[in-house]
């Protein structure tokens, strides 16, 4: 596929999700090197390869390309087969290297370590927020693993949007696999991007299920010894840890801390965030409130309105 400019790129890249993008440096109205760093501060872009074109041969320009984000860099006039070259080489190198997704185009786990690795050693404040879908096993049980993959896409473009409304510093998202995501952001954004997203989850999982699962709030399930019985549509469980709490040195030790809190979260009815602010193991924990969950528990009685807790 091709674009004439910038800004039908960004709409064909959003909507056909190339395996890589021959980006010329010289377009009508905005160029190259600002169409890079687009591509590279957008979650859903930032590991999709990139060939920077252009008939400047001088290094000052290469460095340019290539520090807006450009993988390689290719002088006009040029050989096609040098071309084709550089193309079969870009991609195996991203293969190697930028690990993604085949489902939701995020970078996997490789990334998200490297990724919360520069965060911790930059000394700069950081949020590290896991994201789990509760009773997805349901979905997948009830309409099959196809319909259980489209809950995991709504999931992936709710937390894109959610992301890209938070505006800067850029987030990183990353995709552990399953319905498993991890965001890395700043500490301001936890809120309203958690809020945002949770949202924009509910709303799009209501319209993957069934019409009459979704009007009457649950699935009918049968177990193995032919009882039926009722299980709640789906939500989501966030685990937070921050660093303005404690100073991590190890990145694991960050993702362990996130992992807890998703733990902590998936014991409360509906939509829960559990942030970690302790100073240190033994500290005490504490607690303030978040808006309601948008989704009533239909199939248990009605619990109290939600609240985003700290531990």
């Amino acid at each position: 596929m091709t674009a004439v400019d910038a800004v039908e790129a960004l709409a064909a890249i959003e909507e056909r999700r190339p395996d890589l993008a021959l980006i010329d440096l010289s377009m009508p109205g905005m160029d190259g090197i600002e169409l890079t760093r687009l591509l590279r501060a957008d979650p859903m872009t930032s590991a999709l390869p990139i060939i920077m074109l252009t008939a400047r041969a001088t290094v000052a320009d290469k460095v340019l390309g290539l520090t807006a984000g450009a993988d390689d860099y290719l002088v006009k006039p040029f050989d096609t087969l040098e071309l084709i070259a550089r193309v079969r080489s870009t991609l195996r190198r991203n293969r190697e290297f930028r690990e993604v997704s085949p489902l939701t185009g995020l970078p996997g786990n490789n990334r998200i370590l490297r990724e919360i690795t520069d965060r911790v050693h930059s000394g700069a404040d950081y949020a590290v927020c896991y994201f789990d879908i509760d009773r997805f096993k349901s979905v997948n049980d009830a309409y099959g693993f196809a319909r259980g993959d489209e809950f995991i896409a709504a999931l992936a473009r709710s937390l894109h949007r959610a992301v890209a409304e938070a505006g800067l510093p850029p987030a990183f998202l990353g995709h552990v696999g399953g319905d498993d995501f991890v965001l890395v952001l700043a500490p301001h954004q936890v809120r309203p991007t958690t809020t945002r997203a949770v949202t924009l989850f509910e709303a799009a999982a209501d319209e993957l299920y069934d019409p009459v699962d979704a009007q009457r709030g649950y699935l009918e399930m049968v177990d193995r010894r032919n009882q039926s019985y009722r299980v709640n549509l789906v939500t989501l469980s966030i685990g937070v840890a921050l660093s303005t709490s404690r100073p991590f040195a190890d990145p694991r030790e960050v993702i362990a801390a996130a992992s807890e809190m998703k733990t902590v979260a998936k014991r409360q009815p509906g939509s829960y965030v559990a942030v970690d602010k302790r100073s240190d193991v033994g500290s005490d924990s504490g607690a303030y409130p978040t808006v309601p969950a948008q989704r009533l528990a239909a199939a248990v009685e009605p619990a109290p309105v939600e609240q985003q807790t700290d531990v």
